[in-house]
């Protein structure tokens, strides 16, 4: 997993280029695998690159296709977020993010521009990003001249409340353009802000030349007819000044680099402007905008061509205020072209921040818990990294037919439905399911050829159990039995069944026939509990009614390696009524013995019990519960001293938190078989057939 930071601001133009420049220079000293990502982009169509984009990869000449640095367009990401489509702009985020990772040892994740209409919007999916990604976040202000110290200092305090609250790991804060004489003001009104004094705080004061537009960003902005000074369009206008006097008062007021507005027949203006600009008694100009689409005679333009060396004189249609107005909404760049201005940023990041402290807290970040979107991706690719075959029982329902569709589409498992084809097919049209059943294999038990083979391994396997060839190919004709088989035979790599069936009608074959692993007495059950910000492993929540303390230990061990199976550290709670020492009663001991098993046959697993919910996931109650314990406070698989605690606390935590509960995937069979909920949704049968093939990938 690559190294990353977030960059991002609470508003527009505070000057991210400088701070990616810095920072990228500074990574380039230890790695040469960087990358840059933009997860929106503010350009409104795919003809002209991103210039932050552009100006990174092309500076730094970083070997990454432009393609790979982006997900959306800024009207592409509207679009999906007002059809309320969140769920597949976050889900695109993260899969253009982790195919860049590949690439690369770190990665500059840039937010947006804030540029557009919307700005709630903007910050908002800033902060959902920051957080699926699993960023460490640098929040960048702007000090501007003419705004007060408070101001500045409340905005980046609240953005960074807004980023705490959504568990974002805070690098730190950079207030960019600063007015220099406030710059030590707004540093100690920051410094006295911060909830953490370990994070980075910079002031960087403003700098001219960066701030200025190029005459050639003017021309473009006001799209201006250049008439003269080709060559000189890098000039940058540090000031505008509207000649509306006579000439000689005019020259007073001219001053360094400013750029000249006049109306096009004041051939006064213009001449008199440059011959200030070629003596040595007055200052040089930038250059000249003629307004009101009028032009010098041509005689005036016959003398100017003559002159060496002219500054750029543009020409444009609208009127002298107009042009002035339009005027201040330029807001200069550091383009790819503008060497200086790069070279000039990245001295200022130098100067004004402190990159070592920086440095040593992007490589301090620690990965916290795993988001559920985070989760799932993962989940998927880990899926299709070795494509598994499921086989559903449950053919004809609706749900399983759309779960089935959505597989197949995107090539995660090879599926087979089990069931009567044609009847299959009658549903697929009923319901306008769009599946393609060239990709989906259809068997119905009693025509299949493997059916006598299938009756013929039953009756050698529980004949001991009282069955006979008749009652055995009765058997055999049940869709959960045959699917079962399937999966014993190898002619499948797991079964998901119960969206019609009872667990006992899924649970039962699979015991019968598959049986638990070598070293395993128990089969259990987790749920991955997806919350807001991370993912929770719950066991057991679905089959054993109340473990002892022996069982209770082997479901612990058995849930962790689950977790780790599926990317989740395990930090195992054995939750009771009681934490620590204080409790006594039988189901407290109970709780405490089979901790003491658990330690015992998985001496490096991190595992503490008793210990109640509230110390087991809030890290004020856990320090103050159990100070010094690696997993109060932040325990990740969290096992139920019985089925009643478990299974009330998981639909509890699912119906009031509005969580997505995964499962239950059952754990300690030799073959993967999978319990699903007479209520699941397509989601959860998806959910269920990815994790069923990891499973199987694993056997």
């Amino acid at each position: 997993m690559a190294s990353s930071i977030y960059v991002t601001t609470a508003e527009a133009h505070c000057g991210k280029s400088l701070i990616c420049l810095g920072i990228i220079e500074m990574i380039l000293r230890k790695t040469k695998r960087v990358g840059i990502f933009r997860p929106i982009i503010s350009q409104k169509n795919n003809i002209n690159k991103d210039k932050n984009i552009n100006l990174i990869l092309t500076h730094f000449n970083l070997d990454i296709n432009y393609e790979d640095t982006y997900a959306f367009l800024q009207k592409e990401a509207r679009t999906l977020a007002g059809q309320g489509k969140h769920d597949e702009l976050i889900n695109k985020v993260i899969q253009k993010y982790k195919n860049l990772e590949k690439q690369c040892d770190f990665i500059l994740v840039e937010g947006t521009d804030f540029t557009d209409e919307g700005s709630a919007f903007e910050f908002d999916i800033n902060v959902e990003i920051a957080r699926n990604l699993g960023c460490p976040v640098l929040i960048v202000g702007r000090g501007d001249t003419g705004r007060e110290v408070d101001d500045i200092v409340n905005s980046v305090t609240l953005a960074t409340e807004s980023y705490l609250e959504k568990e974002c790991q805070i690098l730190g804060t950079i207030i960019n353009r600063a007015n220099p004489e406030l710059a030590h003001e707004i540093l100690m009104g920051l410094m006295e802000k911060q909830q953490d004094k370990s994070q980075v705080v910079s002031v960087i004061p403003e700098n001219q030349i960066l701030k200025s537009p190029t005459l050639k960003e003017i021309a473009q902005h006001l799209d201006a007819e250049i008439l003269l000074g080709h060559e000189q369009l890098d000039r940058q206008a540090f000031r505008y000044s509207v000649a509306a006097m006579q000439f000689h008062n005019y020259l007073e007021t001219l001053t360094e680099n400013c750029l000249v507005i006049t109306p096009g027949d004041r051939g006064d203006i213009i001449l008199s402007a440059l011959q200030a600009h070629q003596s040595k008694n007055y200052p040089s100009i930038a250059g000249i905008i003629l307004t009101t689409g009028l032009k010098p005679y041509n005689s005036v333009i016959k003398l100017l061509e003559g002159l060496p060396n002219i500054v750029p004189i543009l020409s444009v249609k609208f009127n002298t205020f107009e042009t002035s107005k339009k005027l201040n909404n330029i807001h200069s760049y550091v383009t790819v072209e503008n060497q200086a201005k790069i070279s000039i940023s990245q001295k200022i990041f130098e100067k004004y921040v402190d990159s070592r402290s920086l440095e040593e807290k992007i490589s301090a970040v620690k990965i916290r818990g795993i988001t559920p979107k985070m989760f799932e991706y993962n989940l998927v690719q880990k899926a299709k990294s070795k494509i598994q075959h499921i086989v559903l029982p449950e053919g004809k329902d609706p749900r399983v037919l759309q779960a089935a569709a959505i597989l197949s589409d995107q090539e995660i498992v090879k599926i087979t439905l089990i069931g009567k084809p044609e009847e299959i097919e009658n549903e697929i049209i009923n319901q306008g399911i769009n599946i393609d059943l060239e990709k989906v294999n259809i068997v119905y038990p009693q025509d299949s050829p493997k059916f006598q083979a299938y009756v013929n391994k039953f009756y050698e396997l529980r004949k001991e159990k009282g069955a006979t060839p008749e009652n055995s190919r009765d058997t055999m004709c049940d869709v959960s039995y045959f699917g079962t088989m399937m999966v014993l035979m190898g002619d499948a790599d797991g079964m998901v069944s119960g969206a019609v069936h009872t667990t006992q009608h899924t649970i039962r074959p699979a015991l019968q026939l598959i049986k638990t692993k070598p070293d395993v007495s128990v089969v259990s059950s987790v749920f991955f509990m997806c919350l807001e910000d991370r993912v929770l492993v719950y066991g057991d929540c679905a089959v054993n009614p109340n473990p002892n303390a022996e069982q209770l230990a082997e479901i612990a061990i058995s849930s962790a390696e689950t977790s780790i199976s599926f990317g989740v550290e395990p930090k195992v709670a054995m939750l009771s009524y009681s934490s620590g020492a204080s409790g006594k009663g039988a189901d407290v001991e109970k709780v405490r013995e089979a901790t003491k098993i658990a330690k015992a046959k998985k001496p490096e697993l991190k595992i503490e019990g008793p210990i109640q919910y509230d110390a087991a996931v809030d890290k004020s109650v856990g320090s103050q519960k159990m100070p010094g314990s690696e997993v109060a406070g932040q325990a990740s698989v969290l096992i139920f001293p019985d089925l009643n605690t478990g299974n009330n606390t998981y639909k509890a935590v699912q119906r009031e938190t509005g969580a997505i509960a995964i499962g239950p995937v059952l754990q300690g069979l030799n073959k993967p078989v999978n319990d699903l909920s007479r209520g699941c949704t397509v989601p959860d049968i998806v959910n269920t057939v990815v994790i069923t093939a990891i499973q199987g990938q694993l056997a």
